[in-house]
């Protein structure tokens, strides 16, 4: 069995694409987890290829209604069923899934190994998780994945505004949310409930605010005080009151505001100084933390009359 992971491009070939971007973490020490956008509004009609066989699952979420899917396993058709817009379907890359492809199509494909259900249960001290429940054709009306999967598509589309922290929080929310839901994990009482030792709230806080642009990932972090992610990300939110990669956007807004006090910097430096992608980045997030835009904000905190600056 393969153990490079169906995600990009991998992913996207059977499905006889051309680009199938995706984000990746790995931020659970065992296995890569990732995800994949796909689709063609112009399809040519055949049966897609095999993905590779793992010991793993793909969870998708749908954006288009897909009716009389024809979906094989095991080289032979299972069920023609409808498939729904907004609903979860799972596959298990052991049973070789397939299916027909004759009408355009766009989903979202989160890839989860076994490693990574295994690494859930361990941290969380619960019983290994046994094969995923599902029915080959049978979606899920699953309200976290739909939210999930909303972020994480515009993340797709803007990837350069994605920082690491936020990539390998949401796909730790998603694995433990797939692991309770389809593998029955039971949520066992943590008895590190407690938020972070003040010294390592401390240096954790300077780790994220001497990377601004969020590269450094959960894992790095996490590893410096021997503790897993989930309970680094659990403790730290307990600590500060908001998970890194919320508690960094607030860091970015703040050293945003210290710069925008030298009158001659342009908001364009600015906004790479302070972490952020590009300007209009910059002005999305600052706008939607603050209520007012950057230049707004600057002609205000200096009393210059709009249009002064």
């Amino acid at each position: 069995m393969s153990l490079q992971g169906v995600y990009g491009q991998r992913l996207g070939q059977p499905l006889h694409l051309k680009d199938a971007p995706s984000l990746i973490t790995r931020s659970l020490r065992s296995a890569a987890l990732a995800v994949t956008e796909t689709r063609d509004d112009n399809p040519a009609p055949g049966l897609s290829g095999s993905f590779p066989s793992e010991d793993a699952y793909l969870v998708s979420l749908k954006f288009r209604d897909y009716r009389d899917c024809e979906c094989w396993e095991r080289g032979r058709c299972v069920i023609k069923t409808d498939v729904r817009a907004g609903a979860t379907y799972l596959y298990d890359l052991k049973r070789d899934p397939r299916y027909l492809i004759d009408k355009p199509f766009h989903s979202l494909f989160f890839y989860l190994p076994r490693t990574a259900l295994d690494d859930i249960a361990k941290q969380t001290g619960a019983p290994r998780i046994g094969e995923l429940g599902y029915q080959p054709g049978i979606g899920h009306d699953d309200a976290v994945v739909r939210h999930l999967g909303a972020s994480f598509l515009e993340a797709l589309r803007r990837p350069d505004e994605a920082n690491q922290l936020f990539i390998d929080h949401m796909m730790l929310a998603f694995a433990a949310h797939v692991a309770q839901t389809y593998g029955g994990l039971q949520r066992i009482i943590d008895p590190h409930r407690g938020g972070l030792a003040p010294w390592q709230a401390k240096r954790a806080c300077e780790r994220l605010e001497s990377n601004l642009d969020g590269k450094l990932s959960l894992e790095q972090i996490a590893a410096e005080f021997d503790l897993s992610v989930s309970h680094f990300s659990r403790a730290f939110r307990i600590s500060t009151g908001l998970p890194p990669h919320q508690w960094l956007l607030r860091q970015r807004v703040e050293a945003a505001k210290r710069l925008m006090t030298v009158r001659d910097l342009p908001l364009s430096e600015i906004a790479i100084s302070a972490g952020f992608a590009h300007q209009s980045h910059f002005t999305r997030v600052f706008s939607a933390a603050v209520g007012v835009s950057p230049g707004a904000w600057r002609r205000e905190a200096h009393g210059v009359p709009e249009g002064a600056l």
